[in-house]
């Protein structure tokens, strides 16, 4: 059987694992997966996860539960060597090992790309991951309970200070649903006022969501600023020592939480450590049939997909020529790359990849959102209704979607659940605060020992000739 490892169990990666056992005859090909979690993050999600609007764990797919012909492995690949067929695993404990390979395919995504910033690294949080949208949501949250028991002052301010820092889509949803949230926060705190609140979006071009016409983002920026948000504009942060964002403006904002997401990066761990050719951002380099290409020649047994790799744009839309980083084009690369290397295994020609961008859709906070297609924009309810009716329906599986839908259908009537459970993180300092220890026993006398009481004499005794 041909060996087919998958790198990374994103958007790409569970994809075409999953359309590969469906579309692979028994025996035809041995199929495993390497990525350090056991579950693909559905990202759209994390904007309404940071919001308490999903539960964390329905945007998430577990990889063994719906991978059931595929041997997931929890680990990194810290290297690949195609040049001889083999990549090193790291496992999270353990020894790394050799796993060899027929065919790979490199999925592994990006992370959130950073400038060196001081003070960015230390108290910045991106959105990249399930676990960064709950560390959002605990903030917040605490941050609300630490400051209705405060007086009115520098620190109570900074704590219902919020920055978020790119003015993309991701940023512009999590700004929104924050805001959101904080505004349904405030009224079960009586020490609060909506006006104690305070959001600053920074963006360092002169508009926000490029994905969408001027107007529209014009609209955006005006609705954000009609629930009392600011948009800094034309501003780059030059500092975030201690909490305190300056930027290019002369602008100076004290606050405890700054969510950063200006931009991401193909996977370091893997690009680097991989013989596998790279383009000018450090992209696997592709073909359209996302075979990887070294000077136009195809990499035999070597595929790519999603964010890690420069996949050409054959619709023309792309920056750059190539496929933006987004949901759309990973889930449907993963779904082609599974059909094309079920191809070359049989002998065929693989197929190129051409998606025409479908369109643009964002949610602004409970009942708001905007949808772009072309020329065609819905702005509001509408809006919000077809983005929740499109990322239900685009969430892998029946039985996430249910989870979904359900956490979905629940809030209506319920309302949305925003309890802090950042002590999840210490779960032990209950118990190890009131354990009972054995008292400490004073250490025994030393015994008498003549011998030695003995050879101090002898040395203290004047010498003799």
């Amino acid at each position: 059987m041909a060996k087919v490892l998958i790198v990374g169990g994103g958007y790409a990666g569970f994809y075409a694992a999953w359309n590969l056992e469906k579309r692979l005859r028994k025996g035809e090909a041995e199929l495993t997966l390497v990525d350090p979690l056991p579950y693909m993050t559905y990202q759209p999600f994390l904007p309404e996860v940071a919001a308490g609007s999903i539960e964390a764990r329905h945007a998430v797919v577990g990889l063994r539960r719906h991978l059931k012909k595929t041997k997931v492995i929890a680990a990194r690949i810290t290297a690949i060597d195609h040049a001889n067929r083999v990549a090193t695993v790291t496992p999270r404990q353990g020894e790394s090992w050799v796993e060899e390979y027929d065919h790979i395919v490199v999925t592994a995504g990006a992370v959130s790309r950073t400038f060196p910033i001081p003070g960015i690294a230390e108290n910045a949080i991106g959105l990249k991951t399930i676990e960064e949208a709950v560390a959002i949501r605990n903030r917040l949250v605490s941050n609300f309970d630490k400051a209705a028991a405060m007086p009115a002052g520098e620190q109570r301010a900074r704590l219902l200070t919020v920055v978020v820092v790119g003015g993309g889509f991701a940023g512009i949803e999590v700004f929104a649903e924050l805001r959101s949230l904080a505004s349904a926060l405030v009224a079960k705190y009586p020490t609060l006022t909506p006006e104690d609140t305070r959001f600053h979006l920074i963006e360092a071009m002169g508009r926000i969501m490029p994905e969408v016409s001027q107007a529209t983002g014009e609209w955006v920026r005006r609705r954000l600023a009609a629930r009392g948000a600011q948009v800094h504009l034309d501003a780059q942060v030059k500092d975030a020592v201690g909490g305190d964002v300056a930027l290019s403006t002369g602008e100076i904002i004290s606050s405890d939480l700054i969510v950063w997401t200006a931009g991401v990066m193909a996977n370091p761990t893997v690009v680097r450590g991989s013989d596998l050719p790279l383009d000018e951002r450090g992209r696997i380099q592709t073909q359209p049939d996302l075979r990887v290409s070294r000077d136009g020649d195809v990499v035999d047994g070597a595929w790519a997909a999603g964010d890690i790799a420069a996949v050409p744009d054959l619709s023309g839309g792309g920056v750059g020529g190539h496929c933006v980083p987004n949901a759309q084009h990973a889930v449907r690369q993963g779904k082609q790359l599974a059909k094309n290397l079920t191809t070359v295994l049989r002998g065929g020609e693989p197929q190129k990849y051409l998606h025409k961008n479908l369109g643009a859709v964002a949610a602004l906070g409970l009942y708001d959102g905007v949808f772009q297609s072309g020329r065609i924009a819905i702005k509001g309810f509408p809006a919000w209704v077809a983005h929740r009716g499109y990322h239900g329906l685009a969430m892998p599986s029946w039985e996430r979607k249910l989870r979904v839908i359900g956490g979905w259908w629940n809030n209506l009537w319920l309302g949305r659940d925003f309890v802090d459970l950042s002590a999840v993180h210490d779960p032990r300092r209950a118990f190890e605060e009131f354990a009972a220890r054995p008292r400490e026993t004073a250490p025994a006398p030393e015994a008498h020992k003549p011998e030695a009481d003995a050879r101090l004499d002898v040395a203290a005794a004047p010498a003799t000739a």
